[in-house]
């Protein structure tokens, strides 16, 4: 196996700086796309703020249907995301690595043509799909599969969102495949916007004529959405085409002779291909939360909980503690998007050198993000229950899934780097391997009465452990990339300090002040103070890793330099 890390040193390009084993490197990029970190920056920015709006809006909405009403919404859902997952069945990641692929050879009317085809492909199924939902719409109340009937308006108002969510979807996978991450940020969060004016109006509107229809109007809110979110992408396609014959050739924007010897037919049979097998791995996950549904709560049940005690544990860990783990790894999320085209881009040109960068600095991103905020959510889980969800009981669950933080974030990254490096089968094998390990554990460790909901926590650490580790050793096959150990034992150690610094400064203005918001917050900012500050005083972070952040490196950078921690360049 080569380690391309020995490979011998290169002439840079314009773009970012990596630093891998010590030494600097560069991270391409395109003039029509987007480094790897500006990407990833930009879709976390994106994340963040559509979470939010998205928890203003249940506040709400909550407040014009009630509970009954936001039952009624909830009861439809499920039936449009299942449709919604059938539908684009992973197309998306597939036209991102498949345009990726053709920009990088500069095949330009091949990636046109790969969008083209995409999606007309995707204005067939989704029109299929919204076409099932409506029709039926009745069977499901019919059979009783929806058990009131007055979910029907809700079902029937998502069907054309179906439609429209399946043209944004493929059409921000051919942006990204352009390295184009900012078209899905705004995108998302216009849509968000719309989605959340429209089903607080029109729940409202509606309310009048009775809770069903009220609900029917919150549900409207999807489709408002994704046509807002359509047209902005329509103005960002306006752009790309734009830059596309400003940046390329004649030449390169002509069709090439071997592209009339690959029909619609092979293009589709090849998005399938990739596509396929995201799905599956995509479906498993509420495969697998409905299993969690009925192992969980009849195991704690046997451990000697009563059925409401089971029922509550039951809520700490999926409600509270799941939600919390997946927002602290909202930077690895968008990372494993970013690094999808980037791959593909690199795999295309055969750049072996390129595709090990690429790979060592996702991986040392995740490691670096993913400790602190597994050390925050371990130390304060019991405050940050009480603050966000006034549940203190959920602390024990929220300090067990915390482990799975790091695995978590590893295990996105990894699932993207294989994904891009044209392997998207081997995640779904992973995928099932950890989810058969997960119910083992959960049937085992859940009866334990001394962990009970513990028990839960970590066998659904043990499941991200599982997918993370396989992954990294197919990932060590195909680059040569393992884990850099010292730069992992830096991490760790600035996160032991932090730790110790965020339970002293909490404990200790907690008894000076009394007031566990203003401690909480204090603890999570002064311990990230002080692990950015310990990897710096230790070699964690360079100037080099600083002048990759988008807009706050450069600063830093200046200001590090002028406090005589980066020397300054003649």
């Amino acid at each position: 196996m080569t380690h391309f890390a020995s490979l011998p040193d290169r002439e840079q390009e314009d773009g970012a700086v990596l630093i891998i084993n010590g030494r600097s490197v560069e991270e391409k990029k395109t003039s029509t796309g987007e480094s790897l970190m500006k990407g990833t920056f930009i879709l976390t920015m994106a994340g963040l703020v559509v979470k939010v709006i998205g928890s203003l809006n249940w506040i709400f909405v909550s407040r014009v249907l009630g509970g009954e009403g936001i039952g009624l919404y909830q009861m439809a859902f499920p039936i449009y995301f299942f449709a919604l997952s059938v539908s684009t069945a992973g197309v998306p990641v597939a036209i991102s690595i498949i345009t990726a692929e053709r920009v990088a050879i500069k095949d330009i009317f091949g990636a046109r043509r790969v969008f083209r085809i995409s999606m007309g492909l995707m204005l067939f199924t989704g029109l299929l799909f919204s076409l099932l939902t409506y029709e039926g719409a009745g069977w499901l109340i019919e059979y009783h599969l929806i058990r009131d009937p007055r979910a029907y308006y809700s079902v029937v108002v998502l069907a054309p969102a179906i439609f429209f969510v399946t043209l944004l979807a493929s059409s921000r996978g051919y942006l990204q495949g352009w390295q184009r991450m900012t078209p899905t940020a705004v995108s998302q969060i216009v849509e968000q916007i719309f989605r959340v004016i429209s089903m607080v109006v029109l729940a409202s509107l509606f309310l009048p004529w009775g809770l069903e229809y009220a609900a029917a109007g919150a549900s409207f809110g999807a489709c408002a959405g994704a046509v807002t979110g359509l047209l902005v992408l329509v103005y960002y396609h306006w752009r790309l085409d734009r830059d596309i014959h400003r940046d390329f050739t004649a030449e390169e924007l002509a069709p090439r002779p071997e592209e009339y010897k690959i029909s619609a037919w092979a293009i589709i049979r090849r998005i399938f291909q990739l596509a396929l097998p995201v799905s599956a791995a995509s479906i498993m996950l509420p495969v697998v939360s409905n299993l969690d549904l009925i192992i969980v709560p009849q195991r704690l049940e046997v451990a000697g909980y009563t059925v409401h005690q089971a029922t509550e544990l039951f809520g700490y860990l999926t409600g509270m503690a799941v939600p919390l783990i997946n927002l602290s790894t909202l930077i690895t999320a968008s990372l494993a998007v970013s690094i999808i085209p980037a791959l593909s881009e690199a795999r295309a040109l055969e750049n072996k050198r390129r595709l090990y960068e690429q790979t060592a600095a996702s991986v040392r991103i995740s490691n670096f993000v993913c400790f602190p905020a597994f050390v925050v959510v371990c130390v304060l889980a019991t405050p940050i229950s009480s603050l966000i969800y006034s549940a203190p009981g959920a602390g024990p669950a929220v300090w067990a899934c915390s482990f799975s933080i790091v695995l978590l974030g590893l295990h996105q990254v990894s699932t993207g780097i294989l994904q891009g490096l044209g392997h998207p089968s081997i995640p779904m094998v992973t995928m099932f391997l950890a989810a058969v390990a997960k119910v083992a554990l959960n049937w085992i460790l859940t009866a334990e009465p001394s962990l009970g909901i513990l028990g839960a926590a970590f066998a659904t650490a043990a499941d991200m452990g599982v997918a993370a580790v396989i992954n990294m050793v197919f990932i060590y096959k195909y680059t040569g990339y393992s884990m850099e150990w010292g730069h992992l034992l830096k991490v760790i150690g600035a996160s032991m300090v932090m730790a110790t610094a965020v339970k002293f400064f909490y404990d200790f203005s907690l008894t000076a002040w009394e007031l566990d918001t203003v401690s909480t917050f204090g603890a999570t900012f002064m311990g990230c103070g002080v692990y950015i500050a310990v990897m710096l005083f230790i070699g964690g972070i360079r100037e080099a890793d600083m002048e990759r952040v988008p807009m706050i490196g450069p600063i830093s950078i200046r200001f590090l330099r002028r406090i005589g921690v980066f020397k300054e360049t003649p």
